[in-house]
């Protein structure tokens, strides 16, 4: 297909609803990034279980050295999933590597056209961006079938992902984190913004392409995994050097896998304290056990001090 990369979304785009996942509805297995074996008669007796059809698109069975599948297979499935109205959501298959190969290949309208809610995190973060930037709508950092769904992950994994793409949580709900795992407040303070971000090390990596993360106004969410500490200083100084912290509106910290918050906290304030905006940390998401669901592209407010944070935006219609 032809790409549209030049037709971005105009900025009262942003941040569209898609249509609730509905009840006995059908999710699509998609691989954009990397290869991953797994039993499908699992995962179809898991979504069963659960009312849901499972239809597996064929990248997600294939494997091209450290990809799922060559570029076309990945694209294709990517566009057929969307276009697909037997398809009422998609999941991906696992993060690794890939994603960024597809964004100027993809025709963006397509996608706008056919929205629908689209799960994954990891090398995931490149099409969420790409997908806000170009057809607006939101997506969702969550859980993927290898890594959360086969994987047993600890709840709510699960029913964070549920609640998100069934429509349980409105405007003005807020997105509650495990009591028994602890947040950190780094900097006080209230704020309001798009909740945009994923994975540090892609954002990082598509500095510099159309598809660069746009900050004013934000609230950035981060996470990672299998980053020493130093490169991530390396990753935050890359975005504060190149202007894209200087108006951001707050910063969420999901989970930094190997790094505790207490090591991460010195980095934080140094990167976060001079821009006075509230910056919360340790927050569930990433590759982390239990694995929470968040909005890409959805209003939010942040509380840096409180350490909470509620929708200020139907995601689901």
């Amino acid at each position: 297909m032809k790409s549209n990369q030049q037709v971005a979304a105009e900025p009262h785009e942003q941040g569209i609803a898609v249509p609730r996942l509905r009840p006995e509805g059908c999710i699509a297995i998609i691989a954009p990034a990397g290869p991953k074996a797994f039993d499908v008669a699992a995962a179809d007796r898991w979504m069963a279980a659960r009312g849901y059809s499972l239809k597996i698109f064929p990248g997600a069975l294939q494997q091209t050295g450290y990809l799922a599948g060559s570029d076309r297979v990945r694209l294709n499935d990517l566009h057929d999933a969307f276009a697909d109205d037997s398809v009422d959501a998609i999941m991906c298959l696992r993060g690794g590597y890939g994603s960024p190969r597809l964004l100027d290949k993809i025709d963006y309208t397509l996608l706008r056209r056919h929205a629908k809610p689209f799960v994954g995190y990891s090398d995931i973060t490149a099409l969420h961006l790409a997908i806000a930037k170009e057809a607006g709508f939101v997506t969702f950092h969550g859980p993927m079938l290898t890594s959360e769904v086969l994987a047993n992950r600890k709840p709510p994994t699960e029913t964070s992902l549920r609640r998100m793409v069934r429509g349980q949580f409105k405007a003005g709900s807020e997105l509650a984190h495990p009591g028994t795992l602890p947040l950190t407040s780094i900097s006080h303070g209230i704020s309001r913004g798009r909740l945009m971000g994923g994975n540090l090390a892609m954002i990082s990596a598509l500095e510099g392409t159309p598809w660069a993360i746009e900050t004013d106004g934000i609230i950035l969410f981060i996470e990672d995994v299998n980053e020493p500490l130093y490169r991530i200083d390396r990753f935050l100084t890359q975005l504060r050097l190149s202007g894209k912290l200087a108006k951001i509106a707050g910063v969420l910290v999901g989970d930094f896998a190997g790094i505790t918050v207490d090591e991460m906290t010195p980095l934080l304030r140094q990167t976060f304290e001079p821009l006075g905006v509230p910056v919360v940390a340790g927050w569930r998401s990433g590759h982390c056990d239990p694995n929470l669901t968040l909005p890409i592209g959805a209003m939010v407010r942040l509380d840096g001090g409180e350490c909470r944070l509620w929708l200020e935006q139907d995601v689901v219609i």
